[in-house]
């Protein structure tokens, strides 16, 4: 433990641009705690306040222009990987959207102190075309912000932070322990938290084909699409129509409870969808099925669309 509080010393400000550019890359490495922490140390007189925000400024830029260029490039595909890599529940593209679509890129000046939002959101503004100096302003304010946060907390409890940091050095390997197994218990309660979302999400779905010989049947059920604003007014099934998930009330299908429903959407492992059609189930309607895939499987099979 002597030598990380050697390291924290002589070398915080590089344990603080690595530990940031990890974080904001997708690495479940909180740096929040490193940031308190070396904002306690401030008083040891190794670096400035200013020079520790740059710092953090510059790594977190990094890491979410990384994300907003690959977001510019390759578009959806890039915020659906990111929410089916992360820790955090699969229903993050379309809450990230929402928020994002409703706020702009203003909404990027509070993206890093929600849990799964930063890197979704950097993607998500070079994807629906932010404008490269616009994302760059909002997004640093952003992550002075942040970091500004954490800083100023170590600093205003500083002496509680080093007394802590003493008990750790005293406690020797036993510390260090204690910081590994702190570490674990946050990564496994985020797994935890994921796993327990993707159970919920377990019900029976319908495949593109299976619909799709349906529709030219002529025996096509309803058909919903949960997706935000935006993906609704482009690239539709034909014949479907459009529902918010937050509002569950539409004239044009509340007639339909004992008939077929099914709901799509863009999001990975169908979470929307599935979220919508459970609604829906609790609401009375007996035969609810998301579709496998979602619009992206619809249209990668070749089957018609409407705009």
């Amino acid at each position: 433990m002597t030598t990380l509080f050697h390291l924290l010393e002589q070398y915080g400000l590089i344990l603080v641009f690595a530990n940031v550019l990890v974080e904001q890359l997708g690495i479940p490495l909180p740096a929040y705690p490193t940031l308190v922490i070396t904002g306690a140390l401030l008083n040891r007189g190794q670096y400035s306040v200013a020079t520790l925000l740059a710092t953090a400024l510059c790594a977190s830029l990094i890491a979410d222009c990384v994300w907003y260029g690959a977001g510019r490039r390759y578009g959806r595909k890039v915020t659906a990987t990111l929410c089916r890599i992360s820790l955090s529940p699969d229903s993050c593209v379309r809450q990230t959207e929402i928020i994002y679509l409703r706020w702009g890129a203003s909404s990027l000046l509070v993206a890093k102190f929600i849990p799964g939002f930063a890197s979704v959101a950097s993607a998500l503004a070079g994807t629906v075309g932010t404008r490269r100096t616009t994302f760059i302003l909002f997004d640093g304010l952003g992550a002075l912000l942040w970091a500004g946060t954490a800083v100023y907390l170590g600093s205003l409890f500083s002496t509680t932070i080093e007394d802590l940091l003493d008990i750790l050095q005293a406690l020797g390997k036993g510390g260090a322990a204690l910081l590994a197994l702190a570490f674990a218990a946050f990564v496994a309660s985020k797994w935890w938290q994921r796993y327990r979302f993707l159970r919920s999400l377990r019900m029976a779905r319908i495949s593109v084909s299976e619909l799709n010989e349906l529709v030219k049947q002529g025996l096509a059920p309803l058909i919903i699409d949960v997706r935000t604003a935006p993906g609704q007014s482009v690239q539709r099934i034909p014949g479907a129509i459009v529902l918010s998930g937050d509002d569950l009330s539409n004239p044009d299908f509340e007639h339909m409870i004992d008939g077929e429903v099914i709901v799509y959407c863009a999001c990975p492992n169908e979470a929307s969808a599935a979220v919508v059609a459970k609604k829906l189930m609790q609401l009375g309607y007996r035969r609810v099925r998301p579709l496998a895939g979602g619009i992206e499987a619809w249209i990668a099979a070749g089957y018609d669309v409407v705009a």
